[in-house]
């Protein structure tokens, strides 16, 4: 009679769990995850939140900030996973000719975005153009983001469609726009500052955008997810999740504004999340 020793008994169980796991399809999905994102507070908000709701999944969850291009080239070399922060198809218009052909697009996670130039309401001016005739009062500045962004670059070739010769576009960060916005505004000061909906800043303040004739700006933007290569064989959740997060902007400026407010991002993206679970059901549906 065959006798079964402890060694046999712990391979079958073993074989057993393997089994077990492969059935389920949990058993080789990787768990570690890293989203890029640039420092709008925008992608900071939205990054936040999605990857709250893949840590809740069970995902290891690292952010990371990174400039622009940096973000995109991340995703296509494989280097990060994905990111949901690809504003198209104008402010990322030449990131996206450059690695569109090594990344996985998921579609838009927001619509109706825009980018343009903002003034504070009380400011006269109501075009681009008219901006030519208040030089002195703006000191011939438009108050800008990171070079090299979207916006930043579109503010720059204003310039010169709308003919403001002696003006200048200075660049600085999201954080040091939104504050001199704030100051100018405090003192009721004109600004011109390069500007995105969705922003916390039309939550908190009077503004408006500068009509743009010549749509140096582009039309209405979406905001889209990319994913590298090889995630949704390597990680079939997590691709499930981002390719179904999807929001509006109303959702993304209150997190903003709670970030501005004194909250950390992660407090803010808790927040939402606790308070949305219809919408984050959504996202992880189908998710083992």
């Amino acid at each position: 009679m065959f006798k079964l020793s402890w060694k046999h008994l712990g391979l079958a169980a073993v074989l057993v769990l393997s089994l077990a796991l492969a059935a389920c399809g949990g058993g080789d999905e990787t768990q570690e995850l890293e989203l890029v994102y640039v420092e709008w507070d925008s992608e900071v908000a939205s990054t936040h939140v999605i990857g709250n709701v893949l840590e809740s999944q069970g995902f290891d969850v690292e952010l990371t900030p990174i400039d622009n291009t940096a973000m995109w080239q991340a995703v296509a070399d494989g280097e990060a996973d994905g990111m949901v922060a690809a504003w198209l198809p104008g402010t990322h218009a030449s990131q996206y000719e450059q690695f569109s052909g090594d990344v996985v697009e998921l579609g838009p996670n927001l619509e109706g975005a825009k980018i343009g130039l903002v003034v504070p309401t009380y400011v006269e001016a109501t075009t681009i153009g008219d901006l030519a005739d208040y030089s002195e009062e703006f000191d011939s500045t438009i108050t800008g983001i990171e070079a090299g962004s979207g916006v930043v670059g579109a503010a720059e070739q204003a310039l010169t469609d709308y003919s403001l010769d002696g003006w200048e576009v200075q660049t600085s960060s999201s954080g040091a726009m939104a504050t001199a916005l704030g100051e100018a505004i405090d003192n009721e000061e004109p600004i011109v500052v390069t500007g995105w909906t969705p922003h916390w800043k039309f939550a908190k303040y009077d503004l408006k955008y500068l009509e743009d004739p010549e749509g140096t700006f582009g039309g209405a933007e979406t905001i889209e997810t990319m994913v590298r290569e090889g995630l949704e064989e390597d990680s079939p959740d997590a691709y499930t999740i981002l390719d179904q997060f999807n929001w509006t902007p109303a959702d993304m400026e209150s997190v903003m504004l709670d970030i501005s407010n004194g909250a950390t991002p992660e407090e803010a993206a808790a927040t939402w999340v606790e308070a949305n679970q219809d919408k984050v059901d959504e996202w992880i549906a189908g998710v083992e």
